[in-house]
């Protein structure tokens, strides 16, 4: 046992003396969640909005007021001619534009039925359709309410529930999505670097003719890196909730438990790397390819994998992070208990069991 923790500590010594490794190991969570939670958002704001307004009464002022005071709309300029609305656009002025019909508000008191346009720009289509869908929610809200004041006939307007995440917060979607590429990346490609690295240096040999068996070695290896994922975990969590304002709405320790399990997935899936690379350049590269891409595209982090073609879907059931990825926001974001993620649970456990398996397997048969 005191030469297994001699390993540990060898290993820790490794990780510590480079300062770069650190600083990436542990300052790339903080950069990621910062990234991912602010940069790279679904979330629309600081909306500009133009309006052209030929008839300038009151309903259509009332309606302009209430755009203007939402806090992700700014009403930055007012059209006097409809040649304009182009000009606008190509000037990059504004992202959207309220195109008011004739007599809008003569129309909306007398027939409850008056024309509103919404023009922009859609070489974005995701945006657009967010963009248009923001304004049109205002101006149904305060058609509701200028519907009551004039007595006008009422529309019906359909009121939207959205559950677990009703701020429409794109943090809620990539925090977990952030957790299983950390995980992945620190524990797989690391792991993976740091058997070849000794291999590639020579030192593995001296390693394995020593009295601690071989599995020991790897082990000792591997427990550095869970130390540095639980940190990070920790870490992504705190800035989740404390930062990007997501809260933890499940059982802390099932949560925890759940990133355990991915945690050794990975680590099993970065000693089947060590035993096919030959270099550390080599490791990196396959990591990438293997783990980094996949896992962003195919994880169902960026993308709903619900939208992707058939082949790909079936693709994405074997990418480790899509179920860790699908558990965490059951967990964290929804609050379910451990019986609904029995099934994510069972798939990570099999495939943890599969790649220690194969992995440890092609290990012993390379020291043969």
């Amino acid at each position: 046992m005191k030469q297994f923790l001699a390993f540990v500590r060898k290993e820790f010594y490794h990780i510590s003396r480079d300062k770069r490794t650190i600083l990436i190991l542990l300052g790339m969570p903080i950069v990621q969640i910062i990234i991912f939670g602010f940069a790279i958002t679904t979330e629309v704001k600081n909306v500009r909005v133009a309006v052209f307004d030929p008839s300038k009464d009151e309903v259509t002022q009332k309606i302009i007021d209430k755009i203007d005071a939402n806090e992700y709309m700014n009403v930055i300029a007012r059209i006097d001619n409809p040649q304009d609305i182009q000009t606008t656009f190509k000037e990059g002025k504004a992202d959207i534009i309220l195109v008011f019909g004739d007599h809008f508000g003569e129309n909306f008191r007398h027939t409850g039925d008056a024309s509103v346009q919404l023009i922009t720009d859609g070489t974005d289509p995701n945006t657009a359709s967010t963009l248009t869908g923001y304004v049109s929610n205002v101006i149904s809200s305060a058609q509701q309410e200028l519907s009551g004041q004039y007595k006008a006939p009422l529309a019906i307007t359909p009121k939207v529930k959205l559950l677990y995440n009703p701020g429409m917060k794109g943090a809620y979607n990539f925090v977990p999505g952030v957790m299983g590429l950390i995980l992945m990346l620190i524990c797989a490609m690391m792991t993976s670097i740091s058997i070849v690295r000794e291999k590639e240096s020579g030192t593995m040999e001296v390693l394995l003719v020593s009295p601690v068996k071989p599995i020991y070695i790897i082990l000792a290896k591997a427990i550095p890196y869970m130390v540095l994922s639980g940190i990070n975990i920790i870490t992504i969590l705190l800035l989740s909730v404390f930062v990007l304002d997501v809260p933890i709405a499940g059982s802390l320790v099932l949560l925890f438990g759940v990133s355990l399990l991915f945690i050794i997935v990975s680590l099993a899936l970065g000693l089947l790397i060590s035993t096919i690379a030959e270099t550390q350049v080599a490791a990196m590269l396959v990591s990438g390819m293997v783990l980094l891409m996949p896992v962003m595209l195919l994880s169902g982090m960026i993308y709903p994998t619900e939208n992707m073609p058939v082949m790909l879907q079936v693709i994405s059931n074997i990418i480790p992070a899509k179920w860790y990825i699908i558990a965490v926001k059951k967990i964290m974001i929804e609050g379910l208990d451990v019986f609904f993620v029995l099934k994510e649970i069972g798939i990570l456990s099999f495939m943890a069991f599969v790649l220690l398996i194969v992995s440890l397997k092609k290990f012993n048969d390379r020291l043969e």
